[in-house]
């Protein structure tokens, strides 16, 4: 990351009078957690959502790096199936799903006097579909980390030359990404993918999304893994049938984030 993307970070985060951040503890968002609370010290709030879309083990690495580095941190229990666009499932359901969050961050921003709501939006998910930038801009988020232009590289970069123990973490989604637009979402579907990706780390894979195209799971892997998948898919198809899944497949074209987003063209046009 350049020195003036830096500067620019730094001084955009300081004319906020204080601010309330949409915390994952991903890479880009602890980031800017960690700067914020320099800059800011009490007057920032790092705010995680706790809800089925998202694994434990997430909440729980959320929670290890506010006390890591002494930020402000609540959990809320966000009500994403309380939403019937949600639980249908379109593919502007992400729309929705952060909308949710939003809602839950201005509530507590109204509360507590914080004058800014805070996303960790990098300048390299403008190229994405994101529905989720609809409710930041209707909720007036701001994405500081978008707004200097910082790239995913770049992030990463500062992360490691910050010493934070993120800036290696693969890229995350929820767990709602999971399923095929149009398909309903379920607490059990969910919950089967949670096990299975779950499982899938505790193997030492790096790069995995379980696709669940049930009765189907289909398996990314990151290239450089796929042998090792292959290698051990006995084990594998063993233990994802135990999950629910009646048939395993390994997708040979590996991870692709977003892979889901493939056939949106068509959906959209039709």
């Amino acid at each position: 990351m350049s020195e003036q993307k830096l500067d620019a970070l730094q001084n955009l985060i300081s004319t906020f009078p204080s601010a309330v951040l949409a915390f994952s503890g991903g890479v880009d968002s602890t980031l800017l957690a960690v700067i914020a609370h320099r800059i800011l010290g009490n007057r920032f709030l790092a705010v995680t959502a706790a809800s089925p879309v998202h694994p434990e083990s997430e909440l729980v690495a959320a929670k290890e790096l506010a006390a890591q580095f002494g930020f402000r941190h609540q959990v809320i229990f966000t009500q994403e199936f309380a939403e019937a666009h949600f639980i249908r499932n379109p593919p502007e359901r992400c729309y929705f799903c952060k909308l949710t969050l939003f809602r839950e961050l201005k509530s507590i921003s109204e509360e507590e006097n914080f004058s800014v709501l805070l996303a960790g939006d990098n300048y390299d998910d403008l190229a994405d579909y994101r529905p989720g930038h609809r409710a930041a801009r209707e909720m007036n988020v701001r994405s500081p980390l978008q707004e200097v232009g910082l790239s995913k590289t770049e992030i990463r970069e500062w992360s490691r030359r910050e010493n934070l123990p993120t800036w290696c973490k693969p890229a995350y989604a929820c767990l709602a990404s999971r399923i095929p637009y149009g398909r309903a979402i379920t607490v059990e579907a969910l919950a089967r993918i949670d096990q299975t990706e779950s499982f899938l780390l505790s193997l030492g894979f790096l790069e995995i999304r379980v696709r669940d195209h049930f009765p189907v799971a289909r398996l990314e892997f990151g290239k450089a893994e796929l042998e090792r998948a292959w290698n051990l898919r006995e084990l594998i198809a063993a233990t994802v049938h135990k999950f629910g899944f009646p048939y395993v497949a390994i997708d040979l074209d590996g991870f692709r984030s977003g892979s889901m987003n493939t056939v949106l063209p068509d959906m959209l046009m039709g």
